[in-house]
């Protein structure tokens, strides 16, 4: 498959992206701020200045991801379920609050359309209430079993909508359309990006996704577990890439609103990613193979075009960096949870 190497921002972009984002401090709203993408979006937030507030009820979300935050006097945590309505002064809403995994999706269907449905709407209404800018976490799952690739913005995508996987992705897709329609009706102000997959430091060991199953599977010398041929492609993007994007887009011009892809249209497929997983761990791990999941996605690659024209934005961590990246954190976790185990047996 063919592998991108982004280039580099230029010095000018970059210096006036950072001016935007760290000028005024503001008051900032991240529901689902304990998971792991809303986690890092909250340190990086304060580390620019501004005042952050986590709504988290920490049903897939762990209050571990912020334990370095909280003697911040700039961050609060108010635990919440989304699915209730709420009412917070905020300046910018980053609506994060989902399970992503399937696995946590999975295990409650019907909680997780829910959450993205009520999620949504309490999102949009605390936003029209307060006049904020509400910027939501969609995703690449939008597009379905694509039948096009790359991916681009203007792609209705190829969803079963009864599926065992249908909660999130129809949760997902049903929470764009309230976004426009209160973008259209009551004015609120609105952006949407669309996240591929995004791997890196903070994701569970056990949430189910294929890089972390792979990391820790060959950290642990067990078998690399491949759910169908292993030729089904994906585009993985570095957390902290992924992180920039959503940065700059909520400080994007007022008539971008998005949909916009956030991805890394570097495109590999999983035996490849298997087999990067197992040279970079040094592991001994034999690759198996199992029956494919249900309506899992045959490729995944974003087109980001409309990121590079609108938000100067592009990935910049190749995957190779961010795997090795990603598996020093699981051998520092593995390693502290064996120590625990050892105390515990003293």
């Amino acid at each position: 498959m063919r592998k991108v190497v982004p280039g580099p921002l230029s010095v000018v972009g970059q210096r006036e992206f950072l001016k935007k984002i760290s000028g005024i401090p503001r008051r900032i709203l991240v529901t689902g701020g304990g998971g792991f993408l809303g986690s890092h979006i909250c340190e990086r937030l304060l580390s620019l200045g501004h005042t952050v507030i986590c709504l988290d009820n920490f049903s897939t979300g762990r209050r571990e991801n912020l334990s370095h935050l909280v003697q911040n006097p700039h961050f609060h945590i108010i635990d919440h379920d989304v699915r209730k309505p709420y009412l917070i002064d905020a300046d910018v809403i980053f609506n994060f609050a989902s399970p992503a995994s399937p696995p946590d999706y999975q295990a409650d269907p019907v909680g997780t359309l829910m959450t993205n449905v009520l999620g949504a709407l309490h999102a949009l209404e605390n936003a029209r209430a307060t006049g904020a800018t509400v910027i939501q976490s969609s995703t690449s799952e939008i597009y379905g079993d694509p039948l096009l690739s790359p991916q681009r913005e203007v792609y209705f995508g190829n969803v079963n909508p009864i599926g065992p996987r249908a909660c999130y992705d129809e949760g997902k897709r049903s929470a764009e359309t309230l976004f426009f329609d209160y973008h259209r009706s009551h004015r609120v102000k609105i952006k949407v990006a669309r996240i591929f997959n995004t791997y890196g430091p903070r994701m569970r060991p056990d949430d189910g996704r294929v890089i972390s199953n792979f990391v820790v599977q060959a950290l642990l010398g067990k078998d690399l577990t491949i759910y169908g041929d292993g030729q089904q492609t994906r585009s993985f993007c570095y957390v902290n890439d992924l992180i920039d994007g959503f940065l700059r887009l909520s400080v994007s011009a007022d008539d971008c609103i998005g949909p916009i892809n956030l991805g890394n249209p570097g495109e590999f497929t999983v035996l490849e990613l298997a087999q990067m997983v197992r040279s970079l761990t040094g592991s001994r791990s034999r690759i198996v193979h199992q029956a494919a999941a249900v309506d899992d996605p045959r490729q995944r690659r974003p087109d980001i075009s409309q990121a590079l024209t609108e938000l100067a934005w592009e990935p910049k961590v190749i995957l190779r960096d961010g795997l090795e990246r990603t598996i020093a954190y699981f051998e520092e976790r593995l390693s502290a949870a064996d120590r625990a185990t050892a105390g515990q047996a003293v």
